[in-house]
């Protein structure tokens, strides 16, 4: 099949592009990108006004599939994906069964190839059941296509173990994606420990609950030599510490998301709104402004979702019973848009570099870039669509985001992956 995309403002810092211009695609590759190009036959889009990246990559999302379909499966959690712009993402292991073993890893590949509207990246459990305690079988999962390690949804508690997953993951040439939390610290805590957790007379989570383990497995990476990928950073002094692994030249990158940037723990009122009930809680003020600040300099590499989905009920309790979580696939882009590069925080380059090109380069997947012979994986932007987040507005089965009401401006209106369009005009394609 041709597709020919015509007359959109074309951004790719890999190859220094940032000009108007035309992209031909035939069989889901670039074939040329240029001006006033013309195709015998195929399909046509006017583009104009609009902008094109290399597809977003989402490297920390929770599709929740086996297990937990109630919540989210493959299929809806990739059309929230593709509704919001992105042509892949990283599905996270902590289901039910956990993907531990390499049955699991194929499991979610071969879902995704039967529902998904866009490719799924399998990353699988450090430990055996997330306990922290056994390696789980990362030769096997490896060699059938998981491309990093993690337990997320719980720090590995013990140093030894650490070691031992960032030995082994080392050899495989993989990275350990980390999540940071001393449960001895943290304990029972709901929300930020400090004025929120004094205001609302809930358990407290010290920022140090996060901050000593990023320490501790900064440490463990200088030991090992092995690739470290904190997820989820939210606080200001976890993220002078990864400005400093960085310095001192170790192989350590780090995430944020747009709830941790955009939210704080003043957000969560008297009503005790569950849906900004996330783990890592909200912090504070100081917290974001830095987040926001290491999104700028470069310290930080890649802008995540920690996409959480959870049904209404689960999320209609008392905030202390409520499940962690947020969602995020379907707002992030908006969100980023908005806040960083409509108010010139950043630009379209670097957060092409944050929501495409690192996530790839950390995950170890081939480059997509807008030049000829890459493959035909494009996120269209419309920078100027004015639209607010609403609920049972999500194409995920989920609606617990913490920015329903929210007012936004710029958001995808057409996703491609493998030159086939799977979001267009702001509609799933069946």
């Amino acid at each position: 099949m041709a597709l020919m995309l015509k007359g959109a403002r074309l951004i790719d810092p890999q190859v220094g592009l940032d000009e108007v211009a035309d992209i031909l695609i035939r069989d889901g590759v670039i074939v040329e990108i240029g001006h006033d190009l013309a195709m015998e036959k195929g399909v046509e889009r006017d583009l104009s006004g609009k902008v094109v990246v290399p597809g977003l990559v989402d490297m920390h999302v929770h599709l929740r599939e086996p297990g937990f379909e109630q919540k989210e499966d493959i299929a809806s959690g990739t059309r929230a994906a593709a509704h919001g712009g992105f042509t892949a993402v990283c599905a996270m292991p902590n289901t039910s069964p956990v993907i531990d073993n390499a049955l699991g890893v194929e499991y979610v590949k071969a879902r995704a190839a039967a529902v998904g509207k866009c490719r799924v990246i399998v990353a699988g459990a450090c430990s055996k059941g997330l306990g922290g305690d056994t390696l789980a079988d990362m030769g096997d999962m490896r060699a059938h296509g998981a491309k990093a390690f993690t337990d997320d949804g719980r720090g590995i508690q013990d140093a030894g173990m650490m070691r031992r997953v960032m030995d082994y993951a080392k050899q495989f040439d993989l990275p350990v994606m980390v999540h940071c939390q001393d449960d001895g610290l943290v304990g029972e805590g709901q929300v930020n420990e400090g004025v929120a957790s004094t205001r609302l007379g809930m358990l407290g989570w010290p920022a140090e609950g996060e901050e000593i383990e990023i320490a501790r497995d900064i440490a463990l990476c200088r030991l090992t030599g092995c690739a470290l990928h904190v997820q989820h950073v939210t606080t200001a002094r976890g993220l002078d510490l990864v400005r400093a692994a960085k310095a001192e030249g170790l192989p350590v990158t780090c995430e944020v998301t747009p709830h941790h940037m955009f939210l704080t723990e003043d957000a969560i009122g008297p009503d005790y709104p569950t849906a900004l009930k996330v783990n890592p809680p909200l912090r504070t003020a100081a917290d974001a402004a830095a987040l926001i600040a290491g999104v700028a300099d470069g310290t930080v590499d890649a802008i995540v979702t920690d996409h959480a989905p959870h049904t209404d009920w689960e999320k209609d309790r008392e905030f202390e019973l409520a499940p962690f979580g947020m969602t995020g696939l379907e707002t992030s882009l908006g969100l980023v848009l908005t806040h960083l590069v409509r108010e010139g925080v950043i630009g379209y380059e670097r957060m092409v570099e944050l929501m495409a090109v690192a996530p790839r380069a950390i995950l170890h997947e081939e480059p997509v870039t807008l030049a000829a012979g890459s493959v035909a994986d494009l996120t269209v932007i419309d920078p100027e669509a004015a639209w607010t987040v609403e609920a049972g507005g999500f194409c995920s089965k989920a609606n617990n985001s913490g920015f329903v009401g929210a007012e936004l401006v710029g958001r995808a209106t057409d996703t491609y992956v493998g030159g086939y369009a799977t979001m267009e005009d702001g509609a799933i394609v069946e």
